[in-house]
């Protein structure tokens, strides 16, 4: 009997085709592919390859979660939870008790920590350990969101790791009914001047008046949530009404804008499959979107344009274990519903349901959003490999 022949090798372009398609929010699959030999290692670890397995997925995955809780009970674990076979990220965490994460966007996490006497905030990227120390701005404040993005020029945000970026923050005033916005640039170190919204804004004078009706000391706080990106501008959301705060990065001015609900605590803003302003919120068990629809003279409507009843797509323990909205992923369609049971995300144009933490009072949910392709992976891969490789020469000699 003749011996059997290998197979052949397949060919170079044949086997790129092939390791553009792993997918890339199991990153664990890029790591064995760079074992199996060398000729896969170079392939993986080509820039040119890297931006074609970015460009070809497009929106990057989801790795992972940090969280915020109600804050009578006290701050979150500093972890990074992985939603992925990706061990948890080391959190750099300087055992502050105050210390918060604020955002997660492009490539990056922006956390209040007191890093020194001249940063209270820290950009810090995950995958490539890199940090940035932030100052907080010279103004006093009572309450606060901020996000942190990319502010690279022409950036498609599939590979921001490295490049500038800014961070939006927006505040409560501490001693004013007023709402102010301020944006800090990494090119130039410093603060912008701050903006305001107060009484001379007539959505936002609205809401005073109805908030004063039966609320003496009515004050417009700014709900710590994750902000939201939409196009050139930033929004949040205001306690008492849900009234949401748009921040426009190109005209460095506040406005504010009417919900579709107004009489629901937890609510998240979101963005739409056609870059609009999105927003979602649980009424009894189900959860109801709405999207803002602007129109050519810049008049706007909320539109309700989905339903999902959660009783029947997420566990509950009893009857009267109320689901709550606490957070979105832009781009990959996912929502963050949190009951008794845990911390579940639905991908909205599946419908599948997954479980990705313990009960808890969730606040706000930062997903992080990443291509774990460079650095850590591929250089593990090396390292592995030279092992490997060290090894078997030691077994033969």
């Amino acid at each position: 009997m003749a011996p059997s022949l290998p197979p052949p090798p397949l060919i170079e372009d044949v086997t790129d085709e092939i390791l553009l398609r792993l997918p890339p929010d199991e990153p664990e699959h890029l790591f064995r592919a760079a074992l199996v030999c060398k000729t896969w290692l170079r392939t993986l670890c080509d820039p040119g390859f890297l931006r074609r397995y970015r460009t070809f997925h497009g929106t990057p995955p989801l790795l992972g979660l940090l969280h915020r809780l109600q804050v009578l009970e006290g701050p979150p674990a500093r972890r990074f939870a992985s939603t992925t076979s990706v061990p948890d990220f080391p959190h750099p965490s300087s055992g502050d008790p105050w210390e918060r994460a604020l955002d997660c966007r492009h490539g990056r996490v922006l956390i209040y920590m007191r890093t020194d006497d001249n940063a209270d905030y820290l950009v810090w990227d995950p995958v490539t350990g890199e940090r940035h120390g932030v100052p907080s701005p010279d103004i006093d404040w009572l309450i606060e969101s901020a996000v942190v993005l990319c502010a690279a020029d022409g950036c498609d945000h599939l590979d921001c790791h490295g490049g500038p970026f800014r961070v939006v923050f927006a505040a409560t005033h501490d001693y004013k009914d007023t709402i102010f916005a301020s944006v800090y640039s990494s090119e130039t170190g410093v603060w912008s001047v701050p903006v305001c919204l107060d009484k001379s804004c007539e959505v936002f004078a609205q809401h005073m008046r109805e908030g004063l009706a039966d609320r003496p000391y009515y004050t417009p706080y700014l709900q710590p949530r994750r902000g939201t990106l939409v196009g050139d501008a930033v929004y949040f959301t205001v306690r008492w009404g849900n009234p949401i705060v748009k921040y426009d990065l190109g005209k460095n001015c506040l406005s504010m804008i009417d919900p579709p609900a107004e009489d629901v605590y937890y609510v998240s803003l979101m963005v739409m499959e056609n870059s609009s302003l999105g927003f979602a919120c649980t009424r009894d068990s189900s959860l109801r979107m709405w999207s803002r629809k602007v129109d050519t003279e810049e008049a706007a409507d909320w539109v309700q344009y989905r339903v999902i009843e959660l009783e029947k797509t997420i566990p509950v323990a009893n009857p009267d274990d109320i689901p709550v909205v606490v957070g979105f992923a832009e781009g990959v369609g996912v929502i963050f519903i949190s009951t008794c049971i845990g911390l579940f995300m639905i991908k909205l144009n599946s419908g599948l349901v997954r479980k990705v933490g313990e009960s808890g009072v969730y606040f706000s949910v930062l997903p992080y959003m990443s291509f774990y392709t460079p650095g850590m992976i591929l250089a593990l891969a090396c390292l592995w490999a030279c092992i490997f490789f060290t090894a078997s020469v030691c077994l033969l000699t």
